[in-house]
């Protein structure tokens, strides 16, 4: 109100009418800026939690690790072929140059046998 004071013209009448107005349209304002915003609401106890970091990706990498040292020669590479380096069945096959089957099987067990590793160190789902 008082940047705009100097519009205002004492001899045509009182001040009240203008501050009125001036207030009513803060009001008005203020009730346009409210609606055009989306209401503020306490975060979900999902966003509090702390996202990964690199501290969390280097721990998992590890584990992974030693994981993978417990397994067998030939499950290890079966993983690596087929997990790590994403090649397919075949393509991992005729890498090791072992058959197709060879390959499923080991993948098979290679997994089971991870898994237990993992749980071994407190690593679920």
């Amino acid at each position: 109100a008082w940047k705009n004071a100097g519009q205002l013209n004492r001899a045509t009448g009182s001040v009240r009418p203008w501050l009125v107005t001036v207030a009513r349209r803060i009001v008005i304002d203020g009730h346009r800026s409210r609606q055009a915003r989306p209401q503020e609401v306490d975060p979900s106890p999902l966003e509090v939690i702390p996202a990964e970091d690199e501290i969390d990706k280097a721990l998992w990498l590890m584990t992974l690790s030693d994981a993978l040292d417990d397994l067998t020669p030939a499950h290890r590479e079966v993983l690596v072929e087929t997990y790590f380096k994403g090649r397919t069945v075949n393509e991992a096959a005729e890498t090791l140059g072992i058959p197709s089957g060879t390959v499923r099987s080991r993948v098979f067990y290679a997994l089971r046998s991870m898994k237990l590793a993992l749980e071994e160190r407190g690593v679920t789902a």
